[in-house]
């Protein structure tokens, strides 16, 4: 037996150089059309707390709590993706924009914009007609399915309007311009 090394197989203790700050948060890009998404998250909370405190506390779950988990879960995405669609902030890969000229990068930019707002408006239609054709109730509450279907639509036709926005306004812009808030964006998100 070898007793050598007595730290042998332990974690190193940790850094002393790290340092905790207090930093505020920034609500500046914040708006009213973010709410929608996050009393969606906050009720999702709730109810995977009340899932899990019944079924694993009282021992006794509640039924209806993992379905309507599971939808609600569905309308945070989409409602999460409105609030990234209106600051402009979906993921891209923009490593093509670094190598073409400044007048092609743009119209890239255009054109990607542009068919992303095609998609969520033919998207938020075809959600229109399935929440139209949809009859059946959930089968743990009696709260209709084309609820769901609804608010996936709508989530859909505001994130058209926000594409369409934002399509506007890379329109107007000049080459550089655009090239430089994709740049922008880009290191914004390797710094958060």
């Amino acid at each position: 037996m070898n007793n050598a090394n007595p730290h042998k197989g332990r974690a190193s203790d940790a850094r002393p150089d790290i340092i905790f700050e207090e930093t505020e948060t920034d609500l500046s890009d914040f708006s009213f059309l973010d709410l929608p998404g996050l009393i969606a998250l906050w009720c999702l909370a709730l109810i995977v707390f009340l899932q899990f405190f019944t079924r694993y506390v009282l021992n006794d779950s509640l039924a209806w709590t993992e379905e309507i988990a599971r939808y609600v879960l569905v309308i945070v995405a989409y409602f999460g993706a409105v609030t990234v669609t209106r600051k402009g902030t979906h993921i891209f890969l923009e490593f093509f924009y670094r190598y073409l000229t400044p007048r092609v990068g743009k119209w890239l930019a255009v054109f990607m914009e542009l068919l992303s707002m095609v998609l969520y408006g033919y998207l938020a239609y075809q959600a229109v007609i399935l929440a139209q054709k949809t009859r059946t109730k959930m089968a743990s509450v009696e709260i209709p399915k084309s609820l769901l279907y609804w608010s996936v639509a709508a989530a859909l036709a505001a994130m058209a309007l926000f594409s369409l926005f934002w399509l506007i306004r890379k329109i107007r812009l000049p080459p550089e311009q655009v090239l430089r808030e994709l740049e922008e964006h880009s290191l914004k998100e390797i710094t958060d």
